[in-house]
């Protein structure tokens, strides 16, 4: 049976679903899309199982109630370039946009195609958001995207002074981490989640809703009030594996990729006696964006809503916490890459977990198959729906990764396999070697693994946006040098990441 066929079967069986359900009660003739969105969250959920001490009893639920993509991940480790490609359907690599700047609003030849909530504006949804869901909501965006635009989220509340003083970026705001006394109720979080749960108390049931939430934590500054902090013991346990010198052999050119950001690198932490601490910090925020995702998902039961409503919950990219040497994403290896991505709601199969890959660039084909609109020209991903009924379901192709033009990550259901911009490779066998600590890429035997997954780097690469330029890092052929900032950097400086 061809893969259309079986998407065809798929649709209309849950299409069907969805019928039955909303004749039990008064629901909107279309499915409800609640989508949670959360920054920075690896993969280190518990039902992920990334973290063995990861405390996420909300996860843990939804995981239970819907299906659970087990090898998904973002079209790039970064914050304006992931959100991006999951938010308009397309690739970093098709867009130009890489860096944290600009809004893709600004370029003439995507301004007026439709993103993912504005296509369901345009189909009868009311839509509203809340935190962060676009990298930076313009006042375009504002204007055109949602009907109703909630708190923008973010902080909230701050120590006195920052808790672990400079790095050796400087003193940047974003680059702090622990517990100090302050009350959950008034971190931005917290708030998030009490705008989406006024929401959805009062919309109405004769119009389908499309509900966008965004959630900062465990985005650094990582702050916890004491009691999150204390679900996590102050020892090693906490620390991922690493091994010492986790990048030796590897191209230099992968090591530019993390050049010039305040994230500080493992040394750093570890001379600072900050690497636990951080590590802590990071399960804490966990534990504690999980409660305000329970939250959320509370108020959606208690509006009568649930059984009309998809729900889609997201990490827009990962974050190192000393694997490879560093801290922060910005890179093409697993703990950079992978996300996690649930889906419950009608005709979504529950308690099944998907080892196919998947994309963020997904969500855009699947929510629209999902709710019966038509298909949109264009879409760079692909419908999960197969999937979500049948979690053995094939899968044409695996899911790709872009950092800057010419660095792509390709990962397959065993494999990853990482091409940079002056032409060195990394491949690993992640049944083997979950860490990716032995580069199979030279081997003369793994000569058709290679072959198999080269096919797949796209074939359309555009370079960065003109106002990205400047901030992204690019490769010159001609010098064989990489360039940051508009300057070659030279073989005779410091390697970046010590």
């Amino acid at each position: 049976m061809t893969s259309i066929r079986l998407l065809s079967i798929c649709v209309a069986t849950m299409a069907t679903g969805f019928a039955a359900e909303t004749a039990k009660g008064s629901g909107p003739a279309k499915p409800n899309v609640l989508l949670i969105l959360v920054d920075d969250l690896n993969d280190w959920v518990a039902p992920l199982g990334g973290h063995p001490l990861a405390q996420t009893p909300h996860l843990d639920a939804l995981a239970r109630r819907g299906t659970t993509f087990l090898n998904a991940h973002a079209q790039a480790p970064l914050c304006n370039p992931s959100r991006t490609s999951l938010l308009m359907g397309l690739r970093p690599s098709t867009t130009g946009i890489h860096g944290l700047e600009p809004s893709i609003r600004t370029l003439p030849e995507w301004r007026d195609r439709p993103s993912l909530p504005q296509f369901f504006q345009r189909h009868g949804y009311r839509t509203l958001s809340v935190g962060k869901v676009w990298h930076s909501l313009t006042p375009t965006l504002r204007a055109t995207e949602f009907d109703l635009v909630g708190n923008a989220g973010g902080v909230g509340a701050r120590p006195p002074a920052k808790l672990i003083g400079s790095t050796p970026a400087g003193n940047n705001p974003l680059m702090d981490w622990g517990t100090f006394p302050h009350r959950d109720e008034d971190k931005g979080d917290w708030k998030v989640a009490d705008w989406a749960g006024q929401q959805l108390a009062t919309l109405p049931r004769d119009q389908p809703f499309f509900l966008s939430v965004g959630f900062f934590l465990p985005h650094v500054p990582c702050y916890v009030s004491q009691p999150w902090f204390d679900l996590y013991p102050d020892d090693d346990r906490v620390l991922p594996p690493v091994r010492p010198e986790e990048r030796a052999g590897l191209s230099r050119f992968s090591w530019y990729l993390h050049w010039s950001l305040p994230e500080p690198r493992l040394s750093w932490l570890r001379e600072r006696d900050q690497w636990r601490n951080l590590c802590r910090s990071y399960l804490a925020s966990i534990s504690f964006v999980d409660s305000q995702i329970g939250r959320v998902l509370a108020a959606l039961d208690a509006s009568g809503q649930r059984e009309p409503t998809v729900v889609v919950l997201a990490g827009d990219h990962g974050y190192h916490l000393g694997e490879k040497e560093i801290s922060g994403k910005n890179t093409l290896w697993e703990r950079s890459t992978r996300v996690p991505l649930f889906m419950a709601g009608p005709g979504i199969a529950a308690g099944a977990r998907v080892n196919r890959p998947a994309e963020l660039l997904d969500i855009f084909p699947t929510l629209t198959a999902l709710a019966g609109l038509p298909a949109l020209a264009g879409l760079e991903g692909l419908s999960l729906v197969p999937q979500l009924r049948d979690a053995t379901a094939p899968r044409e192709r695996p899911a790709i990764t872009t950092h800057n033009q010419g660095n792509h990550g390709i990962r397959s259901e065993h494999h990853r396999y990482i091409r940079y911009a002056d032409g060195s490779e990394e491949l690993y066998d992640l049944r083997n070697d979950p860490h990716e600590w032995t580069n199979l890429a030279a081997r003369p035997t793994s000569a058709a693994l290679l072959a198999e997954h080269r096919r797949w780097l796209p074939q359309v690469d555009v370079p960065a946006a003109p106002a990205s330029a400047q901030r992204v890092l690019t490769y010159d052929p001609a010098t064989r040098r990489a360039v940051w900032e508009g300057r070659p950097i030279s073989e005779d400086d410091p390697i970046p990441f010590r």
